[in-house]
């Protein structure tokens, strides 16, 4: 395998607030007696988070009453935060949209037919031949299976340019009446934001410098459905989410980064870059602790998670733009994991 990334943009909303005042927004509707702030606050203020990036003044959030109101606010909005990434990227790749062969979208923050991609399209002025592949379901999985999907399809179209394209309006996906645990930390954690990724097939001029993706690996592990995910219903997408995700994690994950290596003939040891998905912080703590890995090799996970909080499929292309200089000869792993419970892995080595 060897799809070539050759370049990745991001991009947050203007509306910056602080976790302390995100918290004293919410806590007087969404935990109106004592002890139910108490526990809102202490939750707040374990995530590590020091503030997210929101679409709209969080006094606003207060008239997001259905799925119809939110969902109708992420059409309005997603749409100019992927414009600015992808617009960005296409233009320090030194391409142009024409030049565009394949488009892979994820979301799991709004939903639409069409799909927000067909509206980038237009926007964009993509060509009328893009082959498009919209993606709902993935979760915080969507970046980091968007390249791996996107570098396979490069390899039956080695000459294609290939973007990849995710948003997430997490802050939309507010339940002002649900007083469980799940919501209580998903409100704590969850932020919006956008990234672009440029691909290209290994005989397409541009292929030259960039970072190589050499091989992925996907894991679907059975009965672990309700670990993470929505529930939807007529108030929209409310989070379900387990506390068994870190120790399936701590279970699992070392065993599958090790066999990923070990069809490459490599080790833990060679791998110079941690590109982790930033979940939260008992996540990143449980892929440190399965590798024997310090905190301080995520540091820019750590980064992310605390300048933006959790952005779902895009977080983890935050990460890897923020390391996206690295040396030639570089090898990285990225890896993110999702509703399913899914695990995707993608083997790096920058050029």
């Amino acid at each position: 395998m060897s799809a070539m990334i050759i370049q990745v943009q991001t991009s947050l909303p203007e509306h910056v607030h602080s976790q302390s005042e995100v918290t004293a927004a919410l806590a007087p509707r969404l935990a109106p007696t004592d002890g139910a702030r108490a526990v809102l606050e202490r939750l707040h203020s374990n995530t590590k988070i020091e503030q997210r990036h929101f679409v709209l003044p969080i006094s606003e959030y207060t008239d997001i009453e259905s799925f119809t109101k939110a969902n109708t606010l992420f059409a309005q909005h997603a749409l100019a935060l992927v414009e600015d990434c992808t617009s960005r990227a296409l233009e320090k790749a030194g391409l142009n949209a024409a030049e565009v062969d394949h488009l892979f979208f994820t979301t799991v923050t709004g939903v639409g037919a069409p799909a927000l991609d067909v509206l980038l399209a237009a926007r964009m002025g993509f060509r009328s031949d893009l082959k498009r592949i919209p993606s709902f379901g993935l979760g915080c999985a969507g970046g980091a299976a968007g390249i791996a999907r996107v570098a396979d399809y490069l390899l039956g179209d080695p000459k294609a340019v290939a973007l990849v394209v995710s948003v997430e309006l997490c802050s939309l996906t507010i339940q002002w009446e649900d007083r469980s645990m799940a919501n209580y930390v998903g409100t704590g954690i969850f932020g919006d934001g956008a990234a672009a990724v440029v691909m290209v097939g290994n005989e397409h001029p541009k292929s030259l410098t960039g970072i190589t993706v050499k091989a992925t690996r996907s894991t679907l592990y059975s009965d672990t459905e309700s670990l993470i995910g929505w529930k939807i219903g007529a108030s929209g997408l409310s989070l379900m989410l387990e506390a068994g995700v870190p120790e399936m994690i701590m279970e699992h994950f070392a065993d599958e980064v090790d066999v990923l290596l070990g069809q490459q003939g490599l080790s833990r040891e060679d791998i110079d870059v941690w590109i982790a998905h930033p979940g939260g912080p008992k996540i990143l703590e449980a892929f440190a602790s399965s590798l024997d890995l310090a905190d301080s090799d995520f540091a820019a996970s750590w980064d992310v998670m605390a300048k933006a909080g959790n952005m779902s499929s895009a977080a983890v292309l935050h990460v890897l733009s923020d390391l996206y200089q690295q040396p030639a000869s570089t090898i990285g792993v990225l890896f993110a994991v999702g509703p399913g419970v899914s695990l995707e892995l993608v083997l790096l080595e920058w050029t």
